[in-house]
This record gives structure tokens, C-alpha cells and sequence, in this order.
């Protein structure tokens, strides 16, 4: 069943692959113009993605979409700890593990809107 809330879901969603997508200089200008670390890209993601099974069982994405978000999850998640903290600056959004997760986050846009390009939204209250 459709609600406000999961169409809400929806949005919140896109909007964080929209932001992981992104290249990595437009990444960069947006935690410039927020005032965030590049960790604000993944926590976001990670607020959006536990919503996942809400969503498809709502109707508001498609169970196609779970393989590449898990991929995203796993690629942010093999950048994590304290052994991997020159992964959280903003000259690595141009690495390996970056680019894994922008192209994952590309796939599902495409997938669900028909593009990946989109403006990139306003940071959301935490």
C-alpha cells in the first residue's frame, strides 16, 4: 500500500544515491555548501537503506533495485573503521570503493527515474 510516509520514504531514498551518484567534485561542493564531512554521504545512504524492505513491500521500489543497494552498502561499509579513515576525506570521493558505490547508485536511479543526473537535494534534518 502507497502512504505519504513511504512516498516520503521514496524521496529521502533518491535523494541519497542522487548525492552518490554524483561525481566527485559536485560531491565535494555539496559538503562545502553543508558544512559535512564526506561520512554525512554514507550515514545518509545508511538512514535511507534501512527503509529498503519498506519500500518494495510498499510498492515504491522495485525488488530489482536490493542487489545494487546492497552493493552500495558493502562498498561504503569495506571503507569504514579507523584502518580505512583516509577513505573519509574529500580528495578519496575519487577512489575505488567511491566510484563502486557511484555506479551501484547510478544503476538504481537510472532503474527508477530514467536518469541518474538530478540537482542535488538539500541535506535533510538529522
Amino acid at each position: 500500500m502507497r502512504s505519504p510516509a513511504s512516498a516520503l520514504h521514496r524521496r529521502f531514498l533518491l535523494d541519497s544515491l542522487t548525492i552518490l551518484a554524483a561525481d566527485a567534485p559536485a560531491q565535494t561542493a555539496w559538503l562545502d555548501r553543508h558544512g559535512v564531512p564526506p561520512d554525512e554521504i554514507a550515514l545518509t545512504f545508511d538512514d535511507a537503506f534501512r527503509m529498503t524492505a519498506t519500500l518494495i513491500a510498499d510498492g515504491q521500489l522495485g525488488p530489482d533495485a536490493l542487489p545494487a543497494l546492497r552493493e552500495i552498502d558493502s562498498a561504503l561499509a569495506g571503507m569504514s573503521g579507523a584502518e580505512n579513515a583516509d577513505n573519509w576525506t574529500k580528495e578519496a570521493l575519487s577512489t575505488t570503493g567511491w566510484h563502486r558505490a557511484r555506479r551501484a547508485a547510478r544503476r538504481i536511479l537510472v532503474a527508477e527515474l530514467g536518469t541518474w543526473q538530478r540537482p542535488l537535494p538539500h541535506l535533510p534534518e538529522r
